[in-house]
């Protein structure tokens, strides 16, 4: 026997391995192929596991491979629409001559039921939209709970496409989120900026808190011609689309491409449930977006902080020319002693200013009190030192006198953090030079 798993190969449940890095099916057992049709290994050698099993184009959102360790199991439960059974499952990773292989054992929890009885009993809705939530709730992000749940429901309404649109601030619509069946072809890159006259209809019956069921495209055709012409292409001949409420306001739609025909007044109900969860899980997003953008921002001058400038250089091309701006706001201490914290954040903004004047094509941050970074990729030192001329006769006129530090390297290959070294001594030896001129003694901490 030259594999491990091969020792469930007459066992009655589902077995399957699976490469964790390819997603390439290695090994099913007799009852597995027979579940999927399959007669031999070839007939589904070299095939995606989430095609396969799931019957979807892509990696499944709810994927467990990222959490499976060797001598361990994961145990859960799922229902997998793809064949209309809920099963626990055991998962581990198992290391063959280096390979990184996913083995799950399929244990049958619901031999009775099936996908159309799960779907088209009024009395399974609740438990459809429960299950739906349970799953995408245990996500850790936003991204990854809609994505989850759309997965979940294109699965369970048996659905070529599930999708989120969301209106933009030119008040044109984005599709920001899509699930896609197998063999389906994405369309999210295709559907960015449509404008407001393609869904002014669906619009209008938003207002009258109506939903969107179309039985037959053809049906819309001399009606709604503009959103015929965007549907047609899309090989789509039935949907259903709810809108997306908030404070009174619709902020966009979301839908579903191609069910059943027998579903679609099901799944208008469910999809009038499920706006709420939809909103909510959006502005939980755009709450986490405002959050890190804040994290990443300076508050008081709105250029990039310490932690941005460590992200923006571990993205450099180290292949490139690199010229690097090291500043010292002189006087702050004096000034905020002096005339109080208000004149002193006047002085920083006023630096800031002078700055951006001269470097705003580059990227800049505050990564300190009194501390500005000026960092130029793709950068002459002809251009590099004709701008910080420029700047410090720009910070003389606006009273916002700022030691400064510049580098120059033809590419930067080398250690930033030895650059960055460099432009601050060099800094240093400026403010030491314009406290020696202007007959002022000050010792460095």
């Amino acid at each position: 026997m030259s594999k491990v798993w091969e020792i469930f190969e007459n066992l009655s449940e589902i077995v399957y391995v699976s490469d964790i890095d390819s997603h390439e099916l290695i090994y099913m057992n007799k009852r597995t192929m027979q579940e999927y049709g399959f007669n031999s290994y070839e007939d589904y050698a070299g095939k995606k596991c989430y095609e396969v099993l799931q019957g979807c184009s892509s990696p499944c959102a709810i994927c467990t491979n990222g959490e499976l360790a060797e001598g361990q199991f994961k145990e859960w439960q799922y229902f997998n629409p793809n064949i209309g059974k809920t099963f626990s499952l055991k998962d581990t990773l198992i290391i063959d001559n280096g390979r990184r292989c996913r083995m799950e054992i399929a244990i049958d929890m619901s031999a009775q039921v099936r996908q159309s009885r799960f779907i088209n009993e009024y009395t399974n809705l609740e438990s459809v939209i429960n299950e739906g939530m349970r799953l995408a709730l245990q996500e850790p992000t936003p991204e990854r709970t809609i994505q989850v749940i759309l997965e979940y429901f294109g699965k369970s309404l048996n659905s070529e496409r599930v999708y989120i649109f969301e209106e933009n601030e030119r008040g044109t619509f984005d599709n920001t989120y899509e699930w896609v069946a197998s063999g389906v072809t994405p369309e999210k890159d295709n559907l960015q900026d449509i404008p407001y006259d393609v869904v002014k209809m669906w619009y209008q019956k938003f207002k009258e808190n109506k939903d969107i069921i179309i039985e037959d495209l053809e049906d819309i055709r001399e009606e709604d011609p503009l959103m015929y012409e965007v549907l047609k292409p899309q090989n789509i001949h039935s949907l259903v689309v709810n809108p997306l409420f908030y404070d009174k306001k619709t902020i966009g739609f979301y839908g579903v491409d191609n069910p059943p025909s027998e579903f679609l007044a099901m799944i208008s109900d469910m999809f009038q449930i499920m706006g709420h969860f939809f909103v909510s899980t959006l502005r939980r997003r755009n709450l986490l977006k405002r959050l890190e953008a804040m994290s990443y921002r300076d508050q008081l001058t709105d250029i990039g902080n310490r932690h941005a400038m460590n992200d923006y250089l571990v993205k450099i091309n180290h292949e490139d020319s690199l010229g690097i701006v090291y500043c010292d706001v002189t006087g702050l201490k004096r000034v905020n002693d002096r005339d109080g914290h208000e004149a002193g954040d006047k002085l920083l903004l006023r630096a800031c200013s002078c700055l951006k004047r001269f470097f705003e094509d580059y990227a800049l941050f505050r990564i300190g009190g009194d501390e500005f970074l000026a960092i130029c990729p793709k950068i002459s030192e002809e251009e590099l030192r004709g701008r910080v001329e420029r700047l410090r006769t720009d910070m003389r006129e606006n009273d916002a006198i700022m030691a400064i530090g510049v580098v120059w390297r033809q590419d930067g290959r080398e250690n930033i953090n030895m650059l960055l070294s460099e432009a601050d001594g060099l800094m240093y030896d400026d403010k030491r030079a314009y406290y020696a001129a202007a007959g002022i003694e000050r010792r460095r901490r």
